[in-house]
């Protein structure tokens, strides 16, 4: 039996999932509406109170019905809890292609907020398992930059939960490996190595959602040169950072060994229960404990 349609006033309706609307779009849905008539009611539930409704689907429509001064529309009434209702809002957002990538995700992070899992999730929208786990774990560390490339398809969504729980070295080897199992490009790597800077330098965040792909830059040689240089760079100073980590340990041993040979300091340092050394400290004093 079909849920029954009536003619319900506006004013008793409450919007249970509200949304930013584009407004062209808008404008040409109430052109539409003016022209033809409203092609298909709301849905709407009654609210627990009796005597209002809250509405799942149709935000666009009856936004349209009050800018034509209409003080009712047709709306069909279904019985459903809130939780179901908020989960169809959600799903009705997620088929509409006026989204921006960034929009779509954090419909998916509010059905993790609403406690589903990431399966749940997977089979409500049509996404994959995986791909649900790595949106909820990049909108979780507020990767925006990370969202954002994925959705254009420049990083494939399991590099960029890589990226996300690395650190620069760990990336920097990730997408050497990457590229040379031919999992990725010479073209995309770079175009993962400047998101990756930008993040860095920038931050996570977007100033801006973007609405549409950004048209790809042609790789030149300079921009290769220049790219092969900013690496050779950074495997320096990691180089330097290693020699003075090696000379402070080096330091470290010296003074723990010269600490070792007191008696009495021994004999302190088992009173408190500190027996253990810190491993490569103990493989070069050769000993396990004190």
């Amino acid at each position: 039996m079909n849920p029954p349609i009536e003619t319900i006033p506006i004013e008793l309706i409450e919007v249970l999932n509200p949304r930013a609307r584009n407004r062209r779009i808008f404008d040409e849905l109430v052109e539409s509406i003016r022209a033809v008539g409203l092609k298909r009611p709301i849905t709407v539930r009654r609210a627990p109170s009796g005597d209002s409704y809250e509405l799942i689907c149709g935000q666009g429509r009856m936004e349209a019905f009050i800018k034509l001064g209409q003080t009712e529309i047709p709306a069909m009434i279904i019985e459903a809890s809130r939780e179901e209702c908020f989960v169809m809002s959600l799903v009705e957002n997620l088929a509409r292609r006026n989204l921006s990538p960034l929009e779509l995700i954090r419909e998916i992070g509010a059905l993790r907020e609403r406690g589903y899992s990431h399966a749940e999730i997977a089979r409500k929208v049509g996404f994959s398992p995986e791909y649900v786990w790595t949106i909820n774990l990049l909108l979780e560390k507020g990767e925006d930059r990370l969202l954002d490339a994925v959705e254009r398809g420049v990083i494939p969504h399991s590099v960029a939960a890589e990226i996300a729980r690395a650190d620069d070295a760990d990336v920097q080897r990730a997408l050497t490996e990457a590229y040379e199992t031919g999992q990725l490009s010479g073209q995309q790597v770079l175009a993962i190595r400047r998101i990756v800077d930008e993040r860095n330098l920038i931050g996570k965040g977007l100033k801006s959602v973007r609405t549409g792909p950004k048209r790809a830059q042609p790789t030149s040689a300079v921009a290769l040169v220049r790219a092969y240089q900013k690496e050779v760079a950074r495997q320096r100073l990691l180089v330097k950072k290693a020699i003075l980590t090696e000379s402070r340990l080096t330091f470290i041993v010296g003074a723990m060994s010269k600490l070792l040979s007191e008696a009495h300091f021994v004999d302190l340092l088992r009173a408190e229960g500190l027996t253990k050394l810190p491993q490569p400290i103990a493989q070069r004093l050769g000993l396990s404990d004190v």
